[in-house]
């Protein structure tokens, strides 16, 4: 018998367990968004360019998807637990580093760092609860509270740094991780269970090293395509970059013997709709807090508070309702919840379409409540159709699967949305302010042309959200055709 479950054998014990993970996985979620208010003053006291600043934003997101795949198998090796511990403390590093980076590209580097400790910890956090939690229906709450706190940290990360930047220097957005960090290592020796390791699971870092290639490609390649003065050289370099990681990558997996991806896992239907379901609500809900972010501060002169709040009123309703889609699941099955999601999603970004021009801003605000329902009963049933489909013997694969998923989707979101808006906008904008997205609304004399401009770039950014949606509800509802209620169900067909 596993003696994790005996060691963590009453409800008092697991849900305590579980806060601890959720703790550290609040400030994974929110490094993913917190710059999105601190972008203006790194623009200010680090003289970032537009493109810098898309790399210190997406340096983390690509690091952290890139070695996923590995570090939930090599977890499976060395144990859940240790990998956790050695993921919390490289986090803690990583964000004292960048707290105190001196130029743009040291920034970016350091939030590299925090990638690798993201990538160590997320995996293991999501199988140790698996393993927790024996009990179907009460795995599910823990998985929707797991979720739920990746939801809160993500949507809480514009707010917290809007807040942090109203009294401090903008290195203080990392540095409040530093106390929480120590608080969790401290508690997770006093509480966790035994760390159980299988040594003779199989670890290929090669592998890790090409899907990173792979996504560094795609990534390079997206933001030069969009770029009004691309440079095809670069272009064609990065594409050249993504094919060759991914044909390394396919090559690799063939070669081993416990490769860390087998597409064969996603012939499941369920597991497929799972992960489709992450990779798109992320990539809708992380589009949607840039983006209005930055419009509110660069063209409506928020302060990096202001729009942190605003944004953050997506996770006023997506954190109670990925609690209830969790709680409700074997009651109403999957496409409720998925589907009906997305759906709710495509209301609330017609809704901000609508309502954007209107002289209150409360309308606005409601449509932003109608995002965050909707991704808050779409992401909290998506890891238990990811988890409860794959065999347990797939457990690490499945537990990275599904961490890729919803950082792939943050990923691919600021590279496209990142690149689209400063093409946008010039397509717009008079041509003395049409290369100057950031500046550009400044303009004594251009300024409210180039603010026109700029909010024509953000409605058709919007309104490809809600096409987004609109696809996701289409593709969820074939996925989980049938409507089922558990995944496990699904797993022993």
């Amino acid at each position: 018998m596993n003696p994790l479950p005996r060691q963590v054998s009453t409800a008092r014990q697991r849900w305590i367990f579980l806060a601890i993970i959720s703790a550290a996985l609040f400030l994974v979620g929110a490094d993913n968004s917190i710059l999105y208010t601190a972008l203006p003053e790194l623009r200010d006291q680090l003289h970032t360019t537009p493109l810098q600043g898309l790399w210190i934003i997406n340096a983390y997101p690509l690091v952290l998807s890139g070695l996923l795949l590995g570090t939930g198998t090599l977890g499976d090796k060395i144990g859940h637990r240790l990998m956790f511990m050695i993921g919390v403390m490289i986090f803690g590093t990583g964000s004292l580093i960048a707290a105190f980076s001196p130029t743009a590209w040291f920034l970016v580097a350091a939030r590299g760092l925090l990638g690798v400790g993201a990538a160590t910890m997320m995996p293991a956090s999501l199988a140790l609860v698996r393993i927790t939690f024996i009990d179907a229906r009460e795995r599910n709450v823990a998985i929707a509270v797991w979720m739920s706190t990746a939801i809160a940290g993500a949507a809480a990360g514009p707010i917290m740094g809007g807040l942090l930047l109203e009294f401090f220097w903008w290195g203080s957005v990392f540095l409040i991780n530093v106390p929480i960090v120590i608080v969790t290592v401290f508690a997770i020796i006093a509480v966790a269970p035994p760390n159980i390791a299988n040594p003779a699971k199989q670890w290929d870092l090669t592998s890790s090293i090409w899907a990173m290639f792979t996504m560094l490609g795609g990534v390079m390649a997206i933001k030069e395509l969009a770029n009004s003065h691309r440079n095809m050289w670069v272009f064609s370099t990065a594409v050249v970059i993504g094919i060759i990681g991914l044909l390394l990558f396919i090559f690799r997996q063939r070669k081993l013997d416990e490769p860390l991806l087998d597409t064969a896992i996603f012939r499941n239907r369920m597991f497929t709709g799972g992960t489709i379901t992450a990779g798109l609500m992320m990539f809708n809900v992380a589009g949607v807090e840039l983006m209005t972010t930055q419009r509110f501060q660069t063209a409506a002169d928020f302060s990096a508070l202001q729009a942190g709040a605003l944004v953050a009123s997506v996770a006023v309703l997506a954190v109670p309702a990925a609690l209830l889609g969790g709680s409700i699941l074997h009651k109403v099955g999957f496409i409720p919840l998925t589907t009906g999601g997305f759906s709710l999603v495509a209301v609330g970004i017609g809704l901000s379409l609508w309502t954007f021009g209107m002289d209150s801003l409360w309308p606005f605000i409601a449509s932003l409540l109608l995002v965050g329902l909707g991704s808050g009963l779409a992401t909290s049933v998506a890891s238990t159709a990811i988890l409860g489909a794959a065999p347990v013997d797939k457990a690490g694969m499945a537990s990275s699967v599904e961490s890729v998923s919803y950082e792939f989707g943050t990923l691919i979101s600021v590279a496209i949305f990142g690149s689209l808006l400063p093409f946008f906008y010039a397509l717009s904008a008079p041509t003395e302010v049409s290369g100057d997205v950031d500046h550009g609304v400044d303009h004594p004399v251009y300024g409210p042309a180039a603010v026109a401009a700029y909010d024509s770039a953000y409605l058709i950014i919007l309104a490809i959200v809600g096409v987004v949606a609109v696809i996701g509800a289409i593709v969820t509802a074939y996925c989980f055709r049938g409507n089922p209620k558990e995944a496990d169900l699904v797993a022993s067909q």
